[in-house]
């Protein structure tokens, strides 16, 4: 089965992403797909899927994962969830968050939001400052003067308070809600990304020739934890309904579907450089993150089912 969409012509795809267009010269990777192991995913509809979720407001907020899956497909930049100040050459040269207070880009436009798709995760790496009750809880700055507390304690009490905000305001207001989470995506750099690291494969892992391990399996974990504590707490509140995007394993299986070097345009047409940027994050569109929308729209339609049944 091919591509869903062509690459070439499709002229909302983001630059970055566009890896056919900046020339990839291989096309192998468009073709691979993730198939469960004990049912079969459908084709993404685009009409079923708006169909679905007609007269609805949909808001995909986070990091720039949810960005790349939204441009697969409004969009509310927050990387952290929580309120935060990101570095900048004007600014501090490190971020600011606030783990206790949400950020309010998406959070005052939580009564107007029938559905909502998180992302959380790779962010909290970059050095950082901590602040709870108005007050420094610590940083993840090894070059300031602040206690060194790490990252994942930070994400989990981020996505404590986006979780909480959520659910207490939509409760307040009487209106249901949907929240999914997309799970941690591992990013697939050979060598640091800071440091001429690379993706050049150009092939899926096989079937147990990569596990998940270390930061990338801390980080689903601390995300499972939450999800599942919230859902127990969900069943008692009508209307409201929380599930996981678990997209961590399919995305582990690509190191071949990032744009690696190919998120600037033709970048060795003057020869091969010593350096080369290489993007080991995000995805290829068309990509493995289209798969992404086809497990959504399924959960999606999964759910208007029960529902009609209900009535």
């Amino acid at each position: 089965m091919g591509p869903l969409y062509n690459g070439t012509t499709c002229g909302t795809i983001k630059d970055g992403q566009n890896c056919i267009s900046h020339g990839r010269p291989d096309f192998d990777y468009l073709y691979w797909r993730w198939r469960p192991s004990q049912c079969k995913l459908p084709k993404f509809n685009p009409n079923t899927f708006l169909h679905l979720l007609s007269n609805k407001h949909i808001a995909f907020v986070g990091d720039s994962m949810a960005r790349n899956q939204l441009e697969s497909l409004l969009f509310y930049w927050s990387p952290f969830l929580v309120k935060g100040v990101e570095k900048s050459k004007a600014g501090p040269n490190h971020n600011e968050l606030y783990v206790d207070t949400v950020d309010e880009k998406w959070g005052s436009n939580l009564e107007h939001i029938d559905m909502i798709l998180l992302s959380i995760g790779h962010w909290f790496l970059h050095p950082a400052v901590y602040y709870e009750g108005g007050l420094v809880l610590g940083c993840h700055c090894p070059e300031l003067n602040h206690t060194e507390i790490g990252f994942y304690d930070v994400m989990r009490k981020a996505l404590k308070t986006a979780l909480k905000t959520i659910i207490e305001r939509k409760w307040a207001n009487g209106n249901g809600i949907d929240v999914f989470l997309a799970m941690f995506s591992p990013s697939h750099f050979e060598g640091e990304w800071d440091k001429a690291g690379a993706c050049p494969k150009t092939k899926p892992y096989k079937e147990g020739e990569k596990m998940l391990e270390g930061m990338d399996a801390d980080m689903r974990a601390i995300e499972v934890e939450e999800i599942e504590a919230v859902k127990v707490n969900a069943k008692q509140i009508e209307g409201l309904r929380i599930e996981m995007l678990d997209v961590t394993k399919l995305s582990l299986m690509r190191p071949d579907g990032h744009p690696g070097p190919y998120m600037y345009p033709f970048p060795f047409a003057n020869g091969v450089r010593e350096r080369v940027q290489n993007d080991c994050v995000h995805w290829c569109l068309p990509g493995p993150i289209d798969t992404w929308n086809q497990i959504l729209l399924e959960v999606i339609r999964k759910w208007s089912i029960q529902s009609r049944r209900k009535e």
